[in-house]
């Protein structure tokens, strides 16, 4: 039985120690970075080294939307333009700007399957407004809610069908935020009525994604004491009953400069709060030990929702891919974002 974390690993290979860590620990699955990542072969070792250490049923993670945000990119893979292409091109024809999402979708999707990797969290379902952060920035899809989840819908959609589950992020909502959670905490102070007709509506038409990860954002109007990733209220009132979500909750990184306290102690926190597993990205050997002392083994619901994620997994559908990545970077031509090296 694996226990309710997901775990970063610190380098390109797998040392001794991690694998037995693995061994023990049992995390639900890996989640890998820029700095375990150096050639597709090395890629896929690294990850068969993990699920033989884990069982072959565990997920791999990865954070590939485009632009700022790709784990993987040039020479080796394709550059993907930022999720604000597929909104400026959404705004000339909307029908080319949701066929140009679920192909960016589709085409991402084939580069992470062929090294393994099954889970990308990806799409956003941030709402950016004037004056916030840059954290999400040209990583939203638009400035309003319906053309925010249409777009993410299509790319989770794209994912899909490459056999790539989606992490729908950040639940109930980044894009007020005028922190970098990375760094310090992010509050937000606007009332309730608002949020649930723009930030969290957005979310709404997401609901059912198999997955789903959390805000280090501090809403007051609703809990004004503690972020979304350990608030009970905005995981149970918001989240899971405003919103609807129904997949799995996974925190967002708990090593976040945006929480406090010991790992230990963000650990039991998200937990108590409703998130159903926590994520821990930075490979620190010292912090992963923490985190796997404090996080339950999976039982009850989210045993039942991680299982129902796992058994969503599904082949690829066929696809010409030179034909498709021909026809994706033209459409990321006529949207300006000189993306035709997305083609390989």
């Amino acid at each position: 039985m694996n226990r309710a974390f997901i775990t970063g690993l610190a380098g390109p290979t797998l040392t001794s120690q991690e694998r037995a860590f693995l061994r023990e620990a049992k995390p639900w699955g890996l989640i890998l970075f820029k700095r375990n990542i150096q050639a597709p072969d090395q890629v896929s070792r690294l990850i068969a080294e993990g699920r033989e250490a884990l069982g072959q049923h565990i997920p791999v993670l990865i954070d590939q939307e485009g632009g700022r945000v790709q784990r993987l990119g040039p020479p080796q893979w394709p550059a993907y333009p930022p999720g604000a292409a597929y909104g400026r091109l959404y705004d000339e024809d909307r029908a080319c700007g949701v066929s140009a999402a679920r192909l960016g979708g589709r085409l991402m999707a084939a580069d992470l399957h062929r090294l393994g990797i099954d889970v990308d969290c990806l799409p956003l379902g941030d709402v950016p407004v004037a004056g916030a952060d840059r954290v999400i920035g040209d990583r939203a899809y638009g400035e309003t809610p319906a053309k925010v989840s249409v777009i993410a819908a299509a790319l989770a959609d794209g994912l899909m069908a490459g056999g790539v589950l989606p992490v729908v992020k950040h639940l109930p909502g980044h894009g007020r935020a005028t922190a970098d959670s990375h760094e310090k905490l992010p509050v937000v102070a606007t009332d309730r009525g608002l949020l649930e007709a723009t930030d969290f509506q957005a979310f709404r038409p997401l609901k059912d994604l198999p997955l789903g990860m959390t805000a280090h954002v501090v809403f007051t109007d609703l809990d004004p004491s503690a972020p979304a990733t350990t608030s009970p209220i905005m995981i149970g009132q918001v989240i899971r009953e405003s919103i609807g979500f129904c997949g799995v909750l996974m925190s967002d990184d708990i090593s976040m400069g945006a929480l406090t306290g010991t790992i230990g102690g963000r650990t039991r926190a998200a937990i108590a709060a409703g998130c159903d597993l926590v994520l821990h990205c930075n490979g620190r050997l010292e912090e992963m030990l923490a985190v796997a002392e404090e996080a339950p083994l999976l039982d009850g619901a989210a045993a039942r929702r991680t299982a129902a994620a796992i058994a969503a997994r599904r082949s690829p559908t066929e696809i010409d891919e030179a034909a498709a990545r021909a026809e994706f970077s033209a459409l990321m031509t006529r949207a300006g974002t000189g993306a035709r090296m997305a083609v390989s």
